[in-house]
């Protein structure tokens, strides 16, 4: 009798830890579909400045799991002394700051930028924003997702 309750305690904690790993893993790895909101907080993650940009950067990959969803929505904050490395844009893209200050190279012109300012870079502009000052830049950066070829 004792070794069966240890049996089904054992059953019993097993299942647990995966149902509690499912629901961990799910908001992270499957589509979801549907209306529904995140939280900054939860989405997180430390990255090096993009396009070979230098410094840290945290990003907040919102909606990265939306099924049949099109545009990305990332919000991003680059870090003292952190960049987004110039590069050609393969798409239209906008960027919108929030806080902070940066130098914004857009087609070879440079210009500081601030909060309340959008930036529109068009498909084949080339473009980089370095962070400035004590504050942390903080943009939002939209786009539509590129399909691969044969989608």
């Amino acid at each position: 009798m004792r070794k069966q309750r240890w049996s089904q305690l054992v059953c019993l904690l097993a299942f647990a830890w995966c149902v509690g790993v499912a629901q961990a893993a799910s908001p992270a790895c499957a589509p979801r579909s549907g209306s529904y909101v995140e939280q900054a907080r939860d989405l997180a993650v430390e990255q090096p400045g993009p396009h070979e940009g230098q410094g840290r950067t945290t990003a907040y990959p919102f909606f990265e799991q939306a099924a049949d969803f099109d545009l990305v929505f990332r919000q991003r904050a680059l870090h003292r002394g952190a960049s987004i490395g110039e590069h050609r844009n393969d798409k239209d893209e906008i960027y919108y700051v929030l806080s902070g200050r940066g130098e914004l190279m857009l087609d070879e012109a440079r210009r500081e930028v601030g909060p309340g300012d959008a930036i529109l870079t068009r498909k084949g502009s080339t473009h980089g924003l370095k962070q400035l000052g004590e504050q942390d830049l903080v943009i939002v950066v939209v786009y539509r997702r590129v399909q691969p070829a044969g989608c």
